[in-house]
Order: C-alpha cells, then sequence, then structure tokens
C-alpha cells in the first residue's frame, strides 16, 4: 500500500503552485493529496506549459498522473508575486484541513509549501508560522529539524532575538527537546541507537567558563542527566569545529543552540536538497526549506529540488511508520 501525503501548496502568489504543478510531472511512491485551490493551480500549469491533472476523492483519475484534490478555493485571484490578505483564511484553512486528514488517518504525512507569514497576519489572523499552527493543533511540544543528504540539525531556539537565546537555554527545554529528537531519531529515522551532538552556546563551548559559563552551569549538567536516561548524547562541543566531516560521521544529528549556529552550515552544504522536518508530531510533516520567493513566481526559474526531497523523506517517514 501506497502512503497518502497531504500536499499543501501554500502561498498562492508566491512558487507554492508552481512546484506542486512540477511535481504532478513525476511519479512517486506516495499518493499525493492536494489540499488548495484549483484554479490557482491551473494558472500555474499554465504559466510553466505543463498540464496538471486534478481530480476529487471518489472520482477517477483521467490520467496515470493526476493528482487527488480537496478544494479549497481562494477568494481572490492572486497574481504571481502579489499576496493577497483577502486569501489568508483560505490558506490557513488548507493547513487546517491537511492536518485534520493526518490526524484521522485519511492522510500518512503532511508536505508544506511555502506561506507568507506577513500577508496572514495582514488578513487579520495571528500567525507565528506553520510549525506553530500544527504543534497548537496537535497539543504538543515540536522541535525543529533541518536536513540535507547530508546532514540533521536540530534547533534548541528558532526565531528568537540573539540577546534573548542565552535567557532561553535551560535544563528543563534542553531536556525537553533531546527526548524529542531522540525519539524522532528512533521512531522516524528508524535509528536504534542515536547518537546526538550537543553545541555549546558560547564560542569555544565556554572555554572552561572564561568565555561564558552556560555550558558549565546549564547544558553539561543537563547532558549528564539525560546520559542517565539511556540517551547518547556527546557536548558540549565547540560549534566551530562540530560540523567537520570527520566528527558528522559520528553523529545522527546536530542539536544547535540558536538558528544562525546550525543552520548556514547544512544551508551551505546543500541548500536545494534541505528539507525542514518537525519532529514530535503524532504524524510525520516535512516542508520544502524556503521561502514563498515571490520575485519568482510565474517565471519558471524556481527550483522544484527541495519540494521533491520532502515529498520523498515524508514518504519514507510514513512507510516506516505504517510497518512499525
Amino acid at each position: 500500500m501506497r502512503p497518502r501525503l497531504a500536499l499543501v501548496p501554500g502561498e498562492p502568489a508566491g512558487i507554492g503552485p508552481e512546484l506542486i504543478v512540477r511535481a504532478a510531472q513525476q511519479d512517486w511512491e506516495a499518493q499525493l493529496v492536494v489540499h488548495g485551490d484549483a484554479a490557482t493551480l491551473h494558472r500555474a500549469g499554465d504559466a510553466l506549459g505543463l498540464p496538471i491533472a486534478l481530480h476529487r476523492s471518489g472520482e477517477s483519475p483521467r490520467s496515470p498522473r493526476s493528482l487527488e484534490l480537496v478544494e479549497i478555493a481562494h477568494p481572490a485571484a492572486a497574481a504571481f508575486g502579489q499576496p493577497q490578505p483577502a486569501n489568508a483564511a483560505s490558506v490557513v484553512a488548507s493547513l487546517r484541513r491537511a492536518a485534520q486528514a493526518c490526524f484521522t488517518g485519511g492522510c500518512h504525512g503532511l508536505v508544506t509549501g511555502p506561506v507568507h507569514k506577513g500577508v496572514i497576519n495582514q488578513g487579520g489572523i495571528p500567525f507565528t508560522g506553520t510549525t506553530g499552527l500544527l504543534a497548537t493543533l496537535a497539543g504538543c511540544e515540536v522541535v525543529m529539524m533541518l536536513a540535507n543528504p547530508g546532514m540533521r540539525v536540530a534547533l534548541q531556539t528558532v526565531h528568537l532575538p540573539l540577546r534573548e537565546v542565552a535567557d532561553a537555554i535551560t535544563a528543563d527545554a534542553l531536556g525537553s527537546t533531546l527526548r524529542i529528537v531522540d525519539q524522532a531519531l528512533r521512531r522516524q529515522f528508524g535509528i536504534a541507537s542515536p547518537t546526538i551532538a550537543v553545541l555549546g552556546l558560547n564560542p569555544h563551548a565556554g572555554e572552561d567558563g572564561h568565555l561564558g559559563r552556560e555550558e558549565l552551569d546549564i547544558i553539561d549538567p543537563a547532558l549528564e542527566r539525560l546520559r542517565g536516561e539511556g540517551l547518547s548524547l556527546v557536548g558540549p562541543l565547540p560549534a566551530d569545529t562540530a560540523f567537520l566531516p570527520g566528527k558528522l560521521r559520528g553523529f545522527d544529528a546536530v542539536l544547535a543552540m540558536y538558528h544562525d549556529q546550525g543552520l548556514p552550515v547544512l544551508k551551505h552544504a546543500d541548500f536545494a536538497n534541505a528539507v525542514n522536518i518537525t519532529l514530535g508530531l503524532p504524524y510525520p510533516r516535512v516542508a520544502v526549506d524556503h521561502g514563498t520567493a515571490l520575485d519568482l513566481a510565474g517565471k519558471g526559474m524556481a527550483d522544484p529540488s527541495s519540494l521533491f526531497a520532502a515529498i520523498h523523506t515524508c514518504t519514507q517517514f510514513a512507510r516506516h511508520r505504517m510497518h512499525a
């Protein structure tokens, strides 16, 4: 049985719809169920000069590559590169409907395209991002992990101003994050005994307290307690050498203390094939690792590699869960 993946295009004025059109030209090991607006997808297909066949649930596909569609219409036709706040509710509704399909078992995983947080807020809906919405709907704590074929990087803090990061590094927060990462590596990635590298917060991991005491006072004691629970943890490590290839080979994932400590390395290594994975949800969720790219929308220049990698990764996760 092929897994069914809910696929959400995201912002209708961005590159998300045309990436779906690109995906519709491929054969996949999963059944893709698009939650979105048919008119937007057809408009993207026309701009690219590519066909996209869609069928509703229960209808017979008219072609082998037809995608099943759960219609969530946008009230305003969005020209390429010109997002409309009037579509905020329908964009969020597509995410909610897709998540609900995963909750009820109608789909086995969720793949999401890029949304525009600012435009959704302009439309009158308080919105901090797709990850936060999905965590709220599921009522659980989650961890953001970015991955490419060469490395996996989870984040202890995400979109915080740098001056607030140190105060957010607590023993309880580290414990919660590392337990979620450890369980995800076992359950989603199928790694029986994962090893996680934990980066220090300060340069040289604090240099024995001379460059900051967070490692000595918070991170080290927290790691010791978690090792007592059976977690295999290495660190805290100096971030400037932790990503050397020889060291990375010994780790199944790296936990960075803040956004720009870990992600520049991963994106420099292979941005095109990077994906954004939400750990801790009751179903697999994988997103593209890029934004709406409004300046590229409708021009046929958008690289679909991240979406393709997200579909492939989510398919693997869904299959692993289906056969667990």
